[in-house]
């Protein structure tokens, strides 16, 4: 056990060999086709589908325009049922288009959406869901589709942390009505900065395309209201080199994430979400929950302590969203005590696939020493 030399921050984004992004660079500065849907965003759009097994795939220049957008072109209207255990964009993207969102709890196993008590929000004004699948773990997406048919709302899902999460070999991204997959730097497949939407019907297809690209339909008809969150030859690239590798990541980011379990297990206090059977796990992060009355030392202080060693952890997602200064007071918290405890007592370690296992045990053992020094 010993300090780090360097800092070990949480996440660290993959790049891959140079010659292979200069490959797909010399393309581009021969076409000099630079952005507006040119081959190279068309070749990923195309391989993404048949990567993720999905029907109908839209490439966004982030992954919070492209929530935005979605939200935007199914034409919702008054009241949406989300959680506030999640990155500021899920709940920005709601708000930004005239929505209510409506916060519900999460549950204690995987920090998802608590499926048992949303039914006892849907309204009158109720018009969708927008779950999120946290950390690569995924919502119960089977309960969320019958309590959808049963009211008749619209399902959007945030995720952004499952590229390439599988149930029972069905792709994720084939469940609700859209999902927002989010590629960016920090993400286990990153275009740099990206998004992608995912769905199953196909006239959302030309709808989406027009909506990202001002609604222009061509260069003489502009048929409807749009913003600009068209992803740029640049980007694709670097997508297309980077799905190469994807497998690869999430096999050695499997192996920490096990390593982590197995050296954690053991220590009454420390929390970790196990894999489920028939979901193939992207192992995206790497949360603990903490019990600080067990454990005797709060998830801040060990945030803190392990700072002095160079080990960067990340209080993810603290605060919540309701906590937020736009938006504190504004909202319903009251049923929220699942959402406040986790957002208040997990921490988020180091993974990424270039991780050795020799800092992962030494991380280990950096916490083993401050629980026990404590």
């Amino acid at each position: 056990m010993k300090k780090f030399k360097n800092p070990i921050y949480v996440t660290k984004s993959f790049l891959p060999p140079i010659e292979e992004y200069y490959e797909k660079l010399k393309i581009i500065w021969n076409s000099r086709w630079l952005t507006n849907n040119g081959p190279i965003h068309n070749e990923l759009e195309s391989k993404l589908r048949e990567y993720l097994k999905v029907k109908n795939s839209i490439l966004f220049t982030n992954g919070h325009l492209a929530l935005y957008s979605a939200l935007n072109i199914l034409n919702l209207k008054g009241e949406v049922i989300t959680t506030p255990f999640t990155f500021a964009s899920t709940t920005h993207a709601i708000i930004e288009n005239n929505l209510k969102p409506v916060f519900c709890d999460i549950n204690m196993e995987n920090f998802t959406i608590d499926t048992n008590k949303i039914e006892d929000l849907i309204t009158e004004r109720t018009c969708a869901i927008v779950p999120v699948h946290v950390y690569g773990y995924p919502c119960n997406v089977y309960e969320i589709e019958e309590i959808a048919k049963k009211y008749n709302l619209k399902v959007i899902y945030d995720a952004a942390h499952v590229f390439g999460v599988e149930l029972n070999n069905i792709g994720i991204g084939n469940f609700g009505d859209v999902s927002m997959f989010s590629m960016h730097a920090t993400k286990v497949y990153n275009t740099i900065e990206g998004g992608l939407l995912t769905f199953n019907n196909k006239e959302l297809i030309s709808k989406l395309n027009d909506y990202k690209n001002f609604g222009i339909v061509n260069s003489e008809k502009v048929e409807s209201i749009g913003i600009n969150a068209k992803m740029s030859e640049f980007q694709a690239a670097m997508g297309l080199v980077n799905l190469n590798y994807i497998e690869k990541e999430i096999e050695k980011r499997k192996n920490i994430s096990n390593l982590y379990r197995s050296n954690l297990k053991d220590i009454d206090g420390i929390y970790t979400v196990q894999d489920k059977p028939g979901v193939k796990h992207n192992y995206s992060y790497f949360p603990i929950l903490i019990n600080e009355e067990k454990l005797g030392i709060s998830r801040d202080s060990l945030y803190i302590k392990l700072q002095e060693y160079n080990v960067f952890c990340r209080k993810y997602f603290y605060p919540l969203t309701v906590e937020f200064d736009c938006y504190k007071g504004r909202y319903d918290t009251k049923n929220l005590s699942n959402a406040y405890y986790v957002s208040n007592n997990t921490l988020t370690l180091p993974i990424y696939g270039d991780l050795e296992e020799e800092s992962i045990l030494n991380i280990i053992d950096i916490i083993k020493y401050i629980i026990r020094c404590n």
